[in-house]
């Protein structure tokens, strides 16, 4: 029987920041679909929790310690990941964060914080992968965007920025790799709910009820509506797919 475009039987993938929010929303959907995962993260006890759920899935998981803006700490995730599965197939770059302040406030320290950890750890691990990748014979490369990498934002100047940036690099790997067999496309979440959308909610009193008012489809977003687009990308489906940004939001950018 002709398997599925969309199964990742065999595959192994890395999910930077895939111990809860988005990255555990779509490390579920890529074990679902039959892959190996590898959890990436600062905390350590948080990831290998995260891959003991993903084994409940059936699928094999790994537990690394990453610093992602260290070139070093980068180079021992991917190399762990080999050690462990023998090939890289995937790699998420969902790792972020975000610090809310104007430009004319915000400090020099902060925005080095935000794009070193939402941008340059997507060249960063990219960078790291390529080889594997290139090894095996292709690959997948998912960088997580955001609304703010189409519109901005007044009250994260920052994050806007390191946003606006994952989707040119993803344009430019994207270009520079599918000689390799390698695509490279972005997905842009909107409004999903969150630990990082809850701080927002307490620092933005009004903002519950703006994204209700904006989006099409009167809801929030879980993390597992995250899980297709990443299956997609990620499979054999999307082969012809590559430098393109898809944002799931429920119609919240669509909007005029």
């Amino acid at each position: 029987m002709q398997k599925s475009s969309f199964d990742l039987t065999g595959k192994v993938a890395i999910v930077t920041g895939g111990n809860g929010g988005i990255g555990l929303g779509m490390a579920r959907g890529l074990a679902r679909a039959g892959a190996s995962v590898v959890i990436a993260g600062r905390n350590q006890a948080k990831s290998e929790s995260a891959a003991r759920e993903i084994e409940t899935l059936g699928a094999k998981a790994l537990a690394v310690a990453v610093d992602v803006t260290d070139k070093n700490a980068v180079a021992g995730m991917v190399e762990a990941t080999m050690k462990a599965f023998g090939r890289l197939d995937i790699l998420i770059n969902n790792a972020g964060i975000n610090i809310r302040n104007p430009a004319h406030t915000l400090s020099l320290d902060d925005w080095h914080a935000v794009i070193d950890t939402n941008l340059t750890s997507a060249f960063l691990c990219a960078q790291a992968a390529y080889p594997a990748m290139k090894k095996a014979g292709g690959g997948k490369v998912i960088n997580i965007g955001s609304m703010m990498s189409i519109f901005g934002a007044g009250f994260a100047p920052a994050y806007a920025a390191s946003k606006g940036g994952i989707v040119q690099f993803t344009k430019a790997i994207a270009s520079s790799w599918a000689v390799d067999n390698i695509q490279a496309n972005a997905i842009l979440p909107g409004w999903i709910d969150t630990d990082l959308t809850r701080k927002a909610r307490e620092q933005l009193p009004a903002l519950n009820e703006n994204v209700l008012n904006r989006t099409p489809a009167k809801r929030w977003g879980t993390i597992d509506d995250l899980a297709g687009a990443a299956v997609f990308l990620a499979s054999p489906a999307s082969d012809f797919v590559t430098g393109t940004a898809i944002p799931v939001d429920g119609g919240y950018s669509a909007q005029g």
